[in-house]
This record gives structure tokens, sequence and C-alpha cells, in this order.
């Protein structure tokens, strides 16, 4: 990934990308009366000509090398095949221009953050935000209230933070997005997350399991009643092993229900219920009626609170199925999580199946990453090298992915089922068993990050956290 090719977001906006691909110009400068491009073409004085009808404004062309033409664009610009040339406009038809840009960037996340003089937009692309356009701070109030109102927000309401939803339904797809608002010292801070609504392509095999940790997995799924717990931060990929693990336990035979918030996808056979806090409706009381529906499998979004965790535990107790997430930073460290809650530990032990921990990690692009030996310091301190580790592979940058040195993304899990040597551990608050993992051979993250730097699939950069665990 060469920092070099980057482009100044004023700069970069001056045209769109199809512009940027077509005529294979890159915008170096920009003055009152001039805006300089690089470019590879040979006819320049031709093109200057022609950019200066097209663009408005008078144009320099300079000269510039193909591949490095090739790497500014695919490093500041994206471009579908099937696009039509589109430009950002930010009095009309705004916010439908900036989801189809993030579509086409498969991005999750935008960011509409407003400062002084400015607003900036970022997507979060393969879990890293990066800066997109930017919009200047008088065009800036519009644009929110374009969004809230789509969103079924109060406009006049600018001092609290608001949540909302807007359904958007074209041609190709229909997905949502989840709107939310927060006053900051320069204006309302907006955050807009792309939902999909359909889990049929959800699969826990291309998940990033290996086929032992499947395999551990399926049993958990197999007992008729106890609680599976996934762990793990915000954006880590909690939510769709959910979702491919409902997939698998949606049968004609099963009653399902679901309190989520939000609904990110739909699955048909399960009845899905929002959260919906502002008249009571929060995940204790959806729970609560949940055990008069004659469930089999319940599924909770978050355990957040004690009320929540120990609905939960009652429901396991009275012979459900019970899966849910909880931010931890472990699989082992839940159990300290759920005590700390008050939760006494005979009745974790009693009914918590399997501890799931998962983060999500970038891949390297297999046709730039590059091997190189191994250095200590490249580690951290107590961190104990394995023979097996000789060499590590950093990413460079290539045409194929964007010039980020990484395409796509997989989940690290980390899985310890509850056995009844586990249940003791938990009885007797003994929660230092780093040993007794390595005896029956359960990977941590740790190891599985150590295992994917060792065959090259991701970066040390990358996987820095998970090397600093203490198991």
């Amino acid at each position: 990934m060469n920092p070099n090719y980057h482009i100044p977001v004023n700069l970069k906006q001056l045209i769109t990308a199809n512009q940027a691909f077509h005529y294979r110009i890159i915008p170096i400068s920009q003055n009152k009366d001039r805006v300089e491009f690089k470019t590879d073409a040979e006819n320049i004085e031709e093109l200057e000509d022609e950019l200066n009808i097209l663009l408005g404004y008078s144009v320099k062309l300079s000269k510039e090398s193909s591949d490095n033409i090739r790497s500014y664009l695919l490093y500041n610009y994206r471009q579908k095949a099937t696009s039509e040339t589109e430009e950002l406009n930010f009095k009309s038809n705004f916010l439908q221009q900036l989801l189809q840009t993030a579509k086409d960037f498969n991005s999750s996340d935008i960011h509409l953050e407003p400062y002084e003089d400015r607003c900036r937009v970022r997507l979060r692309l393969d879990g890293k935000l990066k800066e997109q356009f930017s919009i200047s701070s008088t065009e800036y109030p519009q644009i929110i209230n374009q969004i809230k109102i789509q969103a079924g927000l109060d406009i006049s309401q600018k001092r609290l933070s608001q949540d909302g939803r807007i359904t958007v339904k074209n041609k190709n797809e229909d997905f949502d997005i989840r709107v939310s608002t927060l006053p900051t010292l320069h204006g309302e801070k907006i955050v807009l997350r792309i939902l999909k609504r359909d889990a049929e392509e959800l699969s826990l095999s291309q998940l990033g399991f290996t086929n032992q940790e499947l395999k551990i997995y399926l049993e958990a799924l197999k007992k008729p009643n106890g609680i599976i717990l996934i762990s793990g931060p915000t954006g880590s990929g909690k939510t769709t092993s959910l979702y491919g693990t409902l997939k698998i336990l949606n049968q004609e035979s099963t009653n399902i229900l679901t309190i989520e918030d939000p609904i990110e996808y739909t699955l048909e056979g399960i009845n899905q219920v929002q959260l919906k806090e502002d008249i009571g409706f929060d995940f204790p009381t959806a729970l609560r009626t949940f055990l008069r529906q004659d469930p089999d499998i319940i599924m909770v979004g978050e355990i957040r609170d004690e009320k929540t965790a120990t609905m939960a535990i009652k429901a396991a107790l009275t012979g459900h199925l019970v899966l849910s997430t909880i931010h931890t930073n472990s699989a082992w460290s839940t159990i300290s999580r759920l005590i700390d809650m008050g939760i006494p530990p005979y009745l974790i032990a009693g009914t918590l199946n399997l501890s799931m921990a998962q983060r999500l990690v970038r891949l390297l692009c297999s046709d730039c990453k590059k091997k190189t030996l191994i250095s200590k310091d490249l580690l951290p301190e107590n961190f104990d090298l394995p023979k097996l580790m000789e060499f590590h592979y950093l990413p460079t940058g290539c045409p194929n992915c964007f010039e980020s040195g990484y395409i796509g993304r997989k989940a690290v899990y980390e899985l310890i089922p509850i056995n009844y040597k586990l249940e003791l551990f938990i009885k007797q608050n003994e929660l230092e068993i780093g040993d007794y993992l390595k005896e029956q051979k359960i990977r941590t993250l740790k190891d599985n990050a150590v295992r994917m730097i060792i065959d090259g699939e991701t970066s040390i950069e990358e996987v820095y956290p998970l090397l600093t665990n203490a198991y």
C-alpha cells in the first residue's frame, strides 16, 4: 500500500470516477484560474481543449507514466463496469448517489462528519474508514434534512441523538439503511449503516471456521437447550455468524423467535421481532413474552445487562436453546463478564454450552503480497516466536486490490465448548485456564492469528492486537 498515490479529497472530487478512468487523468493541484492534472495520454493538447470545455475551467496536463496513472486511479477511484457516468450532486438526489457509491465500493458504513468549514464523508471499506468526499458547511444542513426526512426523524430536533431507518428499493436489490444522528460541536454527525435484507447466501462453512472448529460448533447446536454466546467488538461479524447459525436451525418443526436491534437480515420461517426501547419493549420484556410463545430456539441480539442475562439463563433452564452475543475480548472472558453482571457461577456452568469469540481480519492480496524475513521488533514484547514463523508477508498494493494490499476479510474464531472440567473451573471461579486450553488443543484467537501469518493469509500489522492476548 503506497501512500504516494493518495489524492486529497478536495482534488479527487473535482472529477467523477468515470471521467478519471475514461480520460486517464489525475488532479494534482488547483488554484483560482486552473487545475493541473497528470495523464499518460499521447495527445495532450487535444485533450486539454476537450477537458476545458467538459469541466468548465482551465486545465493544464503534464505527462506521467502509465503504471503510475493506473495506480493513482485504482487507489483513489473505483468504477463499476456497468455504471453510467455519475457526478455527486449535493442539491438533488444526493443520498441516492451517495448510497450507490457506497454499494459500488462494497462499503458497510457511511460517516458524514461536520467541522467548522466543511463536512467530510468517509466510507468504511473492509473495516477501515477512508475519506471519499468533502461537502461545504453551507450545503451540509440541507443534506442532513434530506436524510432525516427519509429516515422519519424530527428535522427540528438538533440537540438530541436520533435513530431511524430508510428502505431503499431499486431495480437490482432492496436494502435497508440504519440512520444514527449525534449532536457535535459543529452540527449533527450522521452514520448510515447499510443492512443486507436477505440471508439466503450466508453459509457457516464460508465464514472462516476451520474444519475442527465447525465440527465443535455444530455439535453445540445439536443440544436441545442451553446457551451459545458469541463475543467480540462491534463490527467483528457476530451478527453474520448468528444468522448463518439460524439458517441451519431453521426447520419446519422448529419455532424460532428472535429479538434484534436492528433486524439486519430477513429469514423466512423465523419470527423476527424489532426492539423498541422507547415504548418499553426491551430485551428482558421480549424474552418474558417469548417464553409464552412456545419457542424451541431463541435468539437475543445482545446481552447488555443483568436482566437480559438472567432472562436468557431462565429460558435455557426451561428447555430452550438460546443464542446471543456479548461484548468481551475472548471466549473465556465471557464468563468473567457474566459474573460481573451478577450471574451466579453455578448458573453459568449449568447453562452455557459454548463460548465463542471472533474477529474479522483483512486478507492479503495474493497478487502483490511480499514475502520477507520476520523481525522480532515487529511483534509484541512478550510474544514467543514459534519455530515455524520464519517469514511474514507485507501488503504492497496492485491493480487487483485497488492499491490497498488487501482483498476481502474472513472471521477468526476461538471456540470453548463447556465440558465437565470447565464447569468445575466456572463454579470455583478459577478463570486462569491457559494451560488447560493448550492441554485440550483448543485454538485461541492468538493461535489462529499466528497460523494466518505463517500461511501468508494476512499481515502482522492486521492481527497485532490478537498477538497480545494473554493466552
